[in-house]
Parts: C-alpha cells; sequence; structure tokens
C-alpha cells in the first residue's frame, strides 16, 4: 500500500450527538471514494466502522475505529466516534490526533447535548471544525432551522458553502456557494453530475454567496480593505481566504449531505482537502523539558516519535495499539523505545493501516499519519515511542473519573481468575472503566460512566472472553469525616510467655477541606517514639480509618498529628504500635463527631420543554438543587446537583415520564454530607450487609 507524505495527509475526527449518521457517512463516503467495493448500512450490521458485534446489535458506536480513503491524491484518515454521553470520552482521544473536527449534525434535531460538548473540546484544542448537516432528505429536515441552532449553540462565524436543492424527500443535491454550480446526485450510487443553478435558487444563492464573501472578508484585514474598494472578492481570494480563514479557526463551512443516500459525499470530499490543514501546517502539541508548551513539527527527516491514543483488547490478535507518527518515520520491524515507562525497548512488528477491522500491513509510516501495531509487550494509551533521550512529552489525554459502581460476581466459580485478566485487558481498552475490589466488603467492582457503560463492558466479557458475570445494585460510595478536633490515646500492652507488646501513642485529629483525603503529621519531639515505629502508628491509622467508624465507609478529610507516646525497650515493635495507632484512632472517632459523606452528581437533563417542569419537580424531589434551564427550540436542559444515592432508578423514571424522548448525563461533583435523618438508615443498612456477610462467612 502506497505511504504518504505529511503534506498528502488529513487527519479528521467525525464527532456529533449519538444518532446524528455519523456511521452511515463514513460508511458512504469510502463506498464513494472507492476504498470499499459495497456501501454499507447501519440496519444491516455491515457498515467498515462499526464492526463490534455489541456495536451491531445496537446499531450505535460504542468506541472510535479508523478507516481511510484516497481523495485528490490525498489521503484522509477518517476517525468514526462515539456520540452518546456515556462514551465521549472515546471522542475525546480522537480529537487529540485530528487536525481538524468534522461535526455532523442532524437537519431535524439540528444541535443537540453533545454537539455542544463536542464543540466545546474541540475549540479547547483550537481545531479547525467543518460543519456537516446529514440527513437532509428526511422528513421536517430544514438547513434554515438547523442553522440557526447552530448560530445559538455553537458560533456564530458558522458559514454555509453550500445550500441543498430541494427540500426532504426531494433532496438531490447541493448548490456549491464557492463555485456557483449546481451538483446533483443519483440516489445511493453517488453519482455526481454538474450544472447550472436552477433559476428558483439564482437569488437565494447569490444572497448567500454574499454572505459568504463578507465573511471572508471580515477574516483577514488585507481581505477586507480589497473586499470595500472593490465590493467583492476575486475567485481566487474567496478560495484562499475561505482556506485560511478555516484553518485558523476564523470561520467554520457548512457543507449539506444525505449519508444514507449518498448525496453530497463528494464536495464533502473536496472541502476536507482543500480546507484542513495538513500534518505539515498545523504542529502537534507538546510539552518540553521544563513544561512548557511546545509545538512539534511534522517532518519526515526528525528523529522519530509517536503518541499512543487507543488500545484494543482484541482476544485474537492480543492488544492493538493504535498510535500517531507525530515526527519521523516509523518502520515495519524496528525496535524502538517507551520514554514514558523508562525507556523500554518494544520490537514493532509489522505496521498496520486500519480500514475499520481490516488490517493492511506497510513497510513504514511517516510524520502526520494514523497507524497501528499488534502485540507490543507493555505500551499503552497516553505512551510517547521516541528516540532514546528524548525530552518533550505530549500532554496525555485525560479521562474521566467513573460515576457509577456495579458489584460483579461470575455466574461460574471457575471464571473468577478469568475476570480478573478478562477485564485488565479491557481497562487498557478503556480508560473510562475501573475494575476493583471494595476493601470493605471484599465484593469484585466495575465503575463506568454510566448503566449503558457498564452493560455494554459486561457484554464484551461475555462475547469476547466467555466470561459470564451477575450485576448487583450500584453500590454508592459513601466517606466518612469528622467535623471536630480532638485528642486521643492508644495503647497497646499485652504480656505473654517471653516477649510482650507494647505500643503507646497520643494523637490529635483535626477536620480538613472537601477533596484533603488524609493528612498524617508526625510531630514526635524528645524520642517518646523511637522514629522507627511512627511509620506504623501511621499504618495503624491507615487501617483503622479504611473501615471507618460510624458505617463502614473510609475516613476522609482529616489529619492525624502523632505527638507523644512512650515505648518499652524490649516489648515494642511495629505491631505494637499499629495497634496503638488504630486503637488511638478508635478513641478520637468517640469525640470528634464524625459524619457521612455521599457523593454529589452534576447532573444534566435534556427533553422537550412539555415536560421541563414535572422533571424539575422530580429533581427537587431527589434532594437536587436546580442550578439552571437553558431552551433549546422545543428542547430544555435542566442542570442541577443531584446525590448519586437519588439518581439510581432516574434512566426508567426519565423514559417513562417523557416517552423515551428525554436523555441525560451525569459526572461527579463533590462529596458532601448526608442529612442526619438519613444518616440512620445509611448506618443500619450497612450493619446489616455486614452482618449477612459475616454469617455467610462463618
Amino acid at each position: 500500500m502506497k505511504v504518504y507524505d505529511a503534506a498528502a495527509i488529513r487527519n479528521v475526527a467525525f464527532v456529533g450527538h449519538g444518532g446524528c449518521g455519523k456511521t452511515q457517512l463514513v460508511s458512504t463516503m469510502l463506498f464513494v471514494a472507492g476504498a470499499v467495493n459495497r456501501l454499507g448500512k447501519v440496519d444491516d450490521g455491515t457498515t467498515v466502522t462499526d464492526f463490534d458485534e455489541e456495536e451491531i446489535a445496537r446499531k450505535h458506536t460504542l468506541s472510535s475505529s479508523l478507516a481511510h480513503a484516497e481523495w485528490q491524491q490525498t489521503k484522509i484518515n477518517i476517525i468514526d466516534t462515539p456520540g452518546f454521553a456515556n462514551f465521549l470520552s472515546d471522542a475525546r482521544s480522537a480529537l487529540r490526533v485530528a487536525e481538524a473536527a468534522a461535526v455532523v449534525v442532524d437537519a431535524v434535531a439540528g444541535v443537540e447535548v453533545q454537539t455542544e460538548k463536542l464543540w466545546a473540546e474541540a475549540a479547547a484544542l483550537n481545531l479547525p471544525r467543518i460543519v456537516v448537516v446529514n440527513r437532509l432528505e428526511r422528513e421536517r429536515a430544514s438547513l434554515e432551522r438547523t442553522l440557526e441552532s447552530l448560530h445559538r449553540d455553537c458560533a456564530r462565524e458558522i458559514v454555509p458553502i453550500q445550500l441543498p436543492l430541494g427540500t426532504e424527500r426531494d433532496f438531490a443535491g447541493v448548490v456549491d456557494l464557492v463555485r456557483m454550480k449546481a451538483l446533483r446526485f443519483e440516489p445511493d450510487t453517488g453519482k455526481m453530475t454538474e450544472g447550472e443553478i436552477p433559476a428558483d435558487l439564482a437569488d437565494q444563492a447569490t444572497k448567500a454567496r454574499e454572505e459568504l464573501l463578507e465573511m471572508v472578508a471580515e477574516a483577514d484585514e488585507t481581505l477586507m480593505e480589497s473586499f470595500f474598494a472593490e465590493g467583492t472578492l476575486t475567485q481566487e481570494q474567496l478560495v484562499s481566504g475561505l482556506r485560511t480563514a478555516t484553518v485558523a479557526g476564523r470561520i467554520f463551512p457548512l457543507v449539506c449531505t444525505s449519508g444514507l443516500h449518498a448525496l453530497g459525499i463528494q464536495p464533502l470530499f473536496d472541502a476536507l482537502v482543500s480546507y484542513v490543514p495538513s500534518p505539515a501546517e498545523r504542529g502537534f502539541q507538546a510539552v518540553d523539558a521544563d513544561g512548557a508548551d511546545a509545538s512539534i513539527k511534522a517532518a519526515d527527516g526528525s528523529p522519530y516519535s509517536a503518541f499512543v491514543w487507543k488500545t484494543i483488547a482484541d482476544p485474537f490478535a492480543g492488544r492493538i495499539t493504535m498510535l500517531r507518527v507525530v515526527a519521523g518515520t516509523l518502520k515495519s520491524d524496528a525496535t524502538v523505545c517507551n520514554v514514558s515507562r523508562d525507556a523500554a525497548s518494544e520490537r514493532l512488528g509489522h505496521l498496520l493501516v486500519l480500514q475499520g477491522k481490516t488490517q493492511t500491513h506497510v513497510p513504514e509510516l511517516k510524520a502526520g499519519d494514523l497507524g497501528a501495531v499488534a502485540k507490543l509487550k507493555d505500551t499503552h494509551t497516553n505512551d510517547v515511542i521516541a528516540e532514546k533521550g528524548t525530552k518533550f512529552r505530549f500532554a496525555p489525554i485525560k479521562f474521566p473519573e467513573p460515576v457509577l459502581a456495579y458489584a460483579i460476581e461470575p455466574k461460574s466459580r471457575g471464571d473468577e481468575d478469568k475476570i480478573s485478566t478478562s477485564m485488565h485487558r479491557l481497562e487498557e481498552e478503556d480508560p473510562s472503566i475501573k475494575y476493583m475490589r471494595d476493601p470493605q466488603t471484599n465484593e469484585l467492582l466495575l465503575a463506568g460512566q454510566g448503566q449503558l457503560h457498564i452493560e455494554v463492558t459486561v457484554a464484551k466479557l461475555k462475547r469476547r472472553f466467555s466470561v459470564e458475570v451477575n450485576l448487583k445494585p450500584p453500590r454508592i460510595p459513601y466517606r466518612e469525616t469528622i467535623t471536630m478536633a480532638t485528642e486521643a490515646h492508644g495503647r497497646h500492652k499485652k504480656q505473654t510467655g517471653g516477649h510482650g507488646q507494647f505500643g503507646d501513642c497520643k494523637i490529635k485529629v483535626e477536620p480538613l477541606p472537601r477533596g484533603s483525603n488524609f493528612e498524617f503529621v508526625d510531630d514526635i519531639f524528645g524520642g517518646s517514639i523511637p522514629r522507627q515505629f511512627v511509620p506504623a502508628v501511621e499504618k495503624g491509622i491507615q487501617d483503622a480509618r479504611m473501615r471507618g467508624f460510624l458505617a463502614g465507609y473510609p475516613m476522609v478529610d482529616f489529619r492525624a498529628t502523632v505527638f507523644d507516646g512512650s515505648f518499652h525497650p524490649v516489648d515494642s515493635n511495629e505491631l505494637s504500635f499499629k495497634m496503638a495507632g488504630s486503637l488511638a484512632f478508635k478513641d478520637a472517632m468517640s469525640r470528634a463527631r464524625p459524619t457521612i459523606l455521599e457523593p454529589i452528581m452534576q447532573v444534566e437533563v435534556y427533553a422537550p420543554s412539555d415536560f421541563a417542569g414535572d422533571l424539575m419537580g422530580d429533581l427537587n424531589g431527589r434532594r437536587g438543587r436546580i442550578a439552571g434551564m437553558d431552551t433549546r427550540g422545543t428542547m430544555t436542559v435542566i442542570r442541577a446537583q443531584v446525590p448519586m444515592s437519588e439518581m439510581l432508578t432516574y434512566e426508567q423514571h426519565l423514559t417513562s415520564a417523557t416517552g423515551g424522548r428525554g436523555t441525560y448525563h451525569m459526572e461527579y461533583s463533590h462529596y458532601e454530607e448526608v442529612p442526619q435523618m438519613l444518616q440512620a438508615k445509611i448506618i443500619s443498612s450497612s450493619k446489616l450487609a455486614h452482618g449477612h456477610e459475616h454469617a455467610e462467612a462463618s
């Protein structure tokens, strides 16, 4: 397969709200460009980029995947990304390695919640954006209404470079406002014919072109002067000015498509080649040895460096590492250095370019290209592969903390070991899930971004690794803390035959601000406790605080200072002082007025405005605090802070209350004290649960 230089590459992430037609659009693009020989359909489960069994079954993208097509001697790397809130971290990863975002918007729904979030993500990375108004063949599709929502919720600088020919089911092509031509397409084959603009659209097209000329002129002072002097811009000035403004993020061109019927695909490709910068033009963001921001140019002659942006856990091929070559050239069968892991050396084996799940071997990957390599031993997402001694690093992709945890248990006893290894593989693939053992109950916990995220992970366990598990109701990660400072004393003394045990310490505990976790301070003077035993006191307090005091939840946000004690020259040892630390902690808790904290979630509900009043009343009933409300056309976004314990059944309630038309997303915000009237209930149910566990254990 041909190898491309940086100047002939375009890396584009297709992002947008779930269900706006990204995957179908990408599948059609690959067909029209001749990269695949049949038009894959989402409904048939035959698209290139949704190849996972779970994606095919649910008809939704759950993980970013890579494809490529050649257009006008340019390689266009396309990353198809998920649009559901639970899986947005994958879309964020894709934006990090792209030179531009193609923001896909449904022509019926207009801007939706995730459209807005992903627009903001791309803006934070200063990425050029092209807006693709898709599904224009649908009933009630409207460019005018969609553009209105884009100007309101995304940016005023979004400007159409096309108008649709026909509306709804009569949508048949586009008017190209840059060249002032009408482009018609044969449905499903995408065959294009060029002609003159129909007379009934001529005035509208002229007006839209004038608006485009004004926007391009406003983005550049020289062009502005020329525009005022001549009253217009030359064709050459328009094309070069539009490109410059798009690359600089001052204008966001808008194109019109129907991914399902292959309409408007060739002009979309033309726009990507013309207006998206190549990796040679746009440096890759890095951090130098001093921690200052730097930019690495995609030059073939430079020393090699690559950034790992995603890992796939394949049960047959093992670990597939997806990377972006930032500078230099990577060659197959070369030995490279992972500078993120103490310069561990890795042998690359075959370098791959991916077309969905199809892998093609290439001899080398040049700067700016996206590719993959299989079976690296110790290279993970966010790692940097570069020549030994390389000082710069790439800022890691930040993955969100899990918001919901379920206890899981294997359906068959023999699967317990398999769960651990399989979950470790899935954690590598999706760092936004966490798998751990609860130190209080000893249960296995699976934590993720929401119920759908966890269900998909459990389905992957079954399909890929033949491990079946039962999900138990979500556990609320309560915490305990103190509200008052106090001093305490712990003495452990045991006399048996021979050496006894003796440890004695005095501690002071005091509350710390929320989010401080735990601090230990050694304030021993004069050797009242020998230096070697002070860490044992800390270990005793640490162990005791993790077991909690009121309801068995970890004690956080306090400082423990050991300031005095005594020892026995023969009987004192580490174990004795560990016991003394634990006893001092329990003594302190009896007077420090402990209380229980609960996680508060930042919740966003998106539903038709007719339901807004009832939904706000329901959130108030769940002890929520409404933070704000925005109206988006016929929809309303409600933002609130609600305790996690009140949100466990919210999905079912929202579905029934809105007839399935409402969606929501929540993420962890902070911890707050549980109202006293509810604390007793938490304590008693915790004791009941621990009682059952002890009974089962015995």
